[in-house]
């Protein structure tokens, strides 16, 4: 009696239900939840080819950072002015304009920004630009991913049907959009709990902290009954979906976006700021 692999059993088997031809995207999918409660593939690869799936319907447009929102460096100003912004908002790269935002001129990687520490007495900014790639706003993202790695280029300025710049799109913004959030300095452990006390009234939550355990915590005093999340709270509060940075003020509670996707807010900083005098 043959006794397939491990390895090639399951693929074995997911192939024999796909030959099953589903006539529609809607029919693919159930054969792909009906492989994963069959235990032929697990939640990561479900996930992923999801992921797969959903960036093939979707465009730049869904997923960019606005213009308003970008963080860009003026040819204009000397390094020491825009040095401590680059560190601060810890890109690896940056948008050059000069005279306004809609004039890219090229494309800033804070490593090359070294050099000037080096004390190279030649340094110059604009030698050391890279080109600028512009896609429109309907660029598929399955087909902007293919181009990002044929051209070994990891950024797009998004430009609109005037010519404007509408935002930007990094490789990671596409990837995320199949494999999920990207971890970076603010994940927690998977363990970790929900509220991290970094220093006296500043702490570091995960944006599904049920409002009444950072009361509890925090000494605030949120109601819950519209939300039961600090990320339903903040959300409600912005109005939308708020990119890395962003802060806004509930209370006496300054909140701030430490890592967020484009579906959804992950983890937030929470300052506890001293009541004004002779406020309500």
């Amino acid at each position: 009696m043959d006794d397939p692999s491990p390895k090639s059993g399951w693929l074995e088997r997911l192939s024999s239900m796909l030959l099953r031809e589903p006539e529609d995207r809607k029919q693919l999918i159930t054969l792909l939840h009906s492989a994963f409660e069959r235990n032929l593939l697990d939640s990561d690869a479900l996930s992923m080819i999801e992921g797969v799936m959903q960036v093939s319907e979707m465009q730049a447009r869904d997923i960019m950072i606005p213009r308003s929102q970008m963080d860009v460096i003026d040819i204009n100003e000397p390094p020491e002015k825009f040095i401590p912004f680059v560190i601060e908002t810890a890109h690896s790269r940056f948008p050059v304009t000069e005279g306004c935002e809609d004039n890219i001129i090229g494309i800033l990687l804070a490593k090359d920004l070294l050099r000037y520490y080096a004390g190279e007495e030649d340094f110059n900014i604009r030698a050391m630009l890279r080109p600028a790639v512009f896609i429109p706003e309907s660029k598929q993202l399955n087909v902007l991913l293919k181009d990002f790695r044929n051209n070994r280029n990891h950024i797009a300025i998004v430009v609109n049907e005037y010519g404007g710049v509408a935002g930007l799109i990094t490789i990671e913004d596409v990837l995320e959009q199949i494999v999920g959030e990207i971890e970076d300095e603010y994940d927690f452990d998977e363990d970790e709990a929900n509220i991290v006390q970094e220093q006296e009234n500043t702490y570091r939550i995960k944006a599904i902290t049920e409002i009444s355990n950072f009361n509890e915590t925090a000494g605030a005093n949120f109601s819950d009954a519209d939300y039961d999340t600090i990320g339903g709270l903040v959300l409600s509060k912005f109005g939308r979906l708020p990119n890395r940075n962003e802060s806004v003020m509930i209370e006496n509670f300054k909140f701030t976006v430490l890592r967020a996707d484009s579906r959804r807010l992950y983890i937030l900083k929470a300052e506890k700021m001293a009541a004004e005098s002779g406020s309500d």
